[in-house]
């Protein structure tokens, strides 16, 4: 599996996969929908954030409920 949505970046949250490069890790944004946020909820309170975030992270999270390889592809240098 092959994910274009999350990123990782050393210099980006300490390296922590992030969604799209920005300073938005993925453990958070499944934490808010862990607690029960909705994708309307999200999507209204982070306008910056796609739908297409929300189902990739949860494609990942998935993949590493069971154990998978998961690439990561990191951003380039600048």
């Amino acid at each position: 599996m092959t994910l274009t949505r999350i990123t990782i970046d050393p210099a980006v949250c300490t390296g922590k996969p992030c969604i799209r490069g920005l300073r938005f890790p993925v453990a958070r944004l499944l934490g808010l929908l862990a607690a029960g946020e909705t994708r309307e909820q999200i999507l209204r309170d982070y306008p910056y954030l796609e739908s297409a975030d929300i189902d990739e992270a949860l494609r990942y999270a998935a993949s590493l409920a069971e154990d998978e390889t998961v690439e990561l592809i990191p951003l380039a240098e600048p």
